[in-house]
C-alpha cells in the first residue's frame, strides 16, 4: 500500500509535459501562427488543405515525438488554424511557398528539414525546386508530382465549392499554381523521401508520375492506410523520424548527391 500510494505521488507530482509554444510573424500583411518545440536542427512540419498545425501535428502527437531530438516548428498556412484567412488569391498559392521562406527568416534560421502533408506536400515540392537553399532534407506525404499544365493541376481552378469551414475556397483555386514542370521536378538535388498510403488515391494519381520521373527518389508505402489516415499513423510517425536520422544535417552542406 505504502508503494502504491508513493507511486501516486510521484504521479501527482511529476513536471507537466512541455507544451508548444505560439508565435506569430506578418508575411506580407498576412498575420501567420507558428508553434515550437524542442530544440536540436529545425524541423518545419506543413499541414494539409482544411487542416492545421494543431490538427495534422500536435494531436496525433508528431510535434512531442519529434521534439525530444530537433527545434520543431509547426505552421498554420493562411487561411487555416489561427493563421488570418484573407479573401485575397495572392495570399495563397505560390505565396504560401514564400510564407514558409518568410517562416525560416523571421526565426533567423537558415535552413531547415521540412516535412508536409497533402497540400503541406505540395508546399514542399514547389520549395524544392524554388528554393532548395533553405531546405536541408524533405519528406513529403500524401503527395507526389502534381505535373504543370495536366488535368490534375487545372482542376483546383475549376472548383466552385472550396471553401470549407473557415478556409476561403480561393485556397483550394489557387493550389494548382504549386504545380512544378518536368524541368522543376529534375532540379530536385534535396534529399527527399515520399511516404504515401497503400490505398491513398494520391499514390496511382500523383505518386507513380513522379516514380517514373525520378525513379532515384525513395518512396514508402504505408501498409492499409488512404490518404486521411496515413498521417494518423505509428508507420507514419516512425517514417519522418528515421528520415530524419539519417538525412543531410541542416548545418552543413549535403553530400546526398
Amino acid at each position: 500500500m505504502v508503494r502504491i500510494l508513493f507511486a501516486l505521488a510521484c504521479v501527482a507530482f511529476a513536471p507537466a509535459a512541455a507544451a508548444a509554444a505560439d508565435g506569430y510573424f506578418d508575411a506580407s500583411g498576412v498575420k501567420l501562427h507558428y508553434v515550437t518545440l524542442g530544440t536540436g536542427e529545425p524541423v518545419v512540419l506543413i499541414h494539409g488543405l482544411y487542416s492545421s498545425e494543431k490538427m495534422n501535428w500536435e494531436l496525433p502527437g508528431i510535434v512531442k515525438r519529434l521534439a525530444t531530438r530537433y527545434e520543431v516548428i509547426a505552421l498554420d498556412m493562411p487561411g487555416h488554424g489561427l493563421s488570418d484567412k484573407p479573401d485575397q488569391a495572392d495570399a495563397y498559392g505560390l505565396a504560401m511557398v514564400e510564407d514558409v521562406v518568410r517562416l525560416l527568416d523571421h526565426l533567423k534560421i537558415r535552413k531547415a528539414h521540412v516535412v508536409g502533408y497533402s497540400m503541406g506536400g505540395m508546399i514542399v515540392m514547389k520549395l524544392l525546386a524554388t528554393h532548395p537553399d533553405r531546405v536541408a532534407s524533405a519528406l513529403v506525404g500524401g503527395m507526389g508530382w502534381m505535373r504543370e499544365g495536366t488535368e490534375l493541376a487545372d482542376f483546383w481552378e475549376r472548383m466552385q465549392n472550396g471553401g470549407r469551414g473557415q478556409t476561403p475556397a480561393v485556397c483550394a483555386q489557387n493550389l494548382g499554381k504549386l504545380s512544378l514542370s518536368a524541368e522543376e521536378l529534375k532540379s530536385i538535388r534535396v534529399p527527399t523521401l515520399i511516404v504515401v498510403g497503400e490505398f491513398d488515391p494520391v499514390r496511382q494519381l500523383y505518386v507513380e508520375p513522379l516514380k517514373k520521373a525520378r525513379p532515384d527518389l525513395p518512396i514508402s508505402v504505408v501498409s492499409n492506410t488512404g490518404h486521411m489516415d496515413t498521417v494518423m499513423s505509428l508507420a507514419f510517425k516512425d517514417a519522418i523520424e528515421k528520415w530524419l536520422r539519417q538525412a543531410p544535417s541542416s548545418r552543413r552542406p549535403s553530400t546526398w548527391w
